[in-house]
């Protein structure tokens, strides 16, 4: 096993995890935090594929736009330090069988297709990924990043929802 492989493998243990505590905590602060963390390890996997441009666009739209949106509006809400309540027994267990299935799922894809090599270096130019972002035909990316555009406004439209929500009068 090369030096590449294992830094791989810590790489994708540090983001499992990451995802697994973001989305089991309890606290809705420290559950953003940890959605943080397994962004920028998605990041870090864009720097050891030398695709440089999409791991700073993940880390400037995804770490520094979504997930600073998400943590204003949870210190603009009014129980932002309260703790979530815990989930029923049946939705835990519709989770693992989600996650199961999902393993088994990938298993089977990877079993079936394999994973193929290629001889020649990808091509990751700047200019290479602009006209392609720019392309509306087949292989071109205009459509993807018009979508990436919309979740960042509704991210800002929950935002701004979220923050203009009237107290509760207090008896």
């Amino acid at each position: 096993m090369s030096v590449s492989q294992i830094i791989f493998y810590i790489v994708a243990a540090f983001i499992l995890g990451m995802g697994i505590l973001s989305v089991t905590t309890r606290k809705i602060f420290r559950s953003a935090i940890w959605l943080l963390f397994s962004l920028i390890g998605i990041a870090g996997l864009y720097f050891m594929l030398d695709v440089e441009f999409i791991a700073a666009v993940q880390i400037v739209v995804y770490v520094g736009g979504i997930v600073v949106l998400i943590i204003f509006s949870i210190f603009l809400t009014q129980q932002s330090g309260k703790e979530m309540p815990k989930a029923p027994m049946i939705r835990s267990i519709f989770a693992a069988l989600a996650v199961v299935f999902g393993f088994a799922l990938t298993y089977l894809l990877i079993y079936q297709y394999g994973f193929v090599t290629i001889d020649q270096p990808f091509d990751s130019t700047v200019a290479r990924i602009g006209k392609s972002m720019l392309k509306t035909d087949q292989g071109g990316f205009s459509l993807p990043f018009e979508v990436v555009s919309i979740l960042l406004l509704a991210a800002m439209i929950g935002c701004i929802v979220i923050a203009l929500k009237v107290k509760p009068e207090e008896k």
